[in-house]
């Protein structure tokens, strides 16, 4: 199941580029929404190879996945990878500059179940 969408930004897409690559901000929002999130690589800036471990309540089940990221390519496009027991998924980001001033972000999330009880929470969704 795909799901995309795109939004367009007044900022410039180094800007942008900047504000999606704040991971630890992503982090601290995961753990004050109740999930544990611990980053699993020792890469001192961002970049291809970051791994994060994360683990959260969904639907009355707890939830693990490994989080990898496998293109970083500053400042146009950045895609995670995901694994968890059951399914597969994989976030792009592209980024594209309208103007200086003006950037369009193409977000898709893909997520394939790999077994029966994924197919149902993917359908649900």
């Amino acid at each position: 199941m795909k799901f995309s969408t795109n939004e367009d930004i007044e900022a410039p897409i180094e800007a942008v580029f900047e504000m999606l690559s704040d991971f630890e901000s992503f982090e601290r929002s995961a753990m004050r929404r109740g999930a544990e999130v611990q980053r699993v690589d020792r890469l001192n800036v961002p970049g291809v190879g970051m791994t994060w471990h994360a683990a959260f309540n969904l639907r009355g089940k707890r939830r693990e996945l490994e989080l990898e990221m496998v293109t970083y390519d500053q400042p146009n496009e950045i895609v995670l990878e995901s694994t968890s027991p059951g399914m597969l998924g994989s976030m792009r980001f592209d980024l594209i500059a309208l103007s200086r001033k003006r950037t369009r972000v193409k977000v898709e999330l893909e997520v394939k179940p790999l077994n029966l009880s994924a197919r149902l929470l993917v359908q649900s969704l």
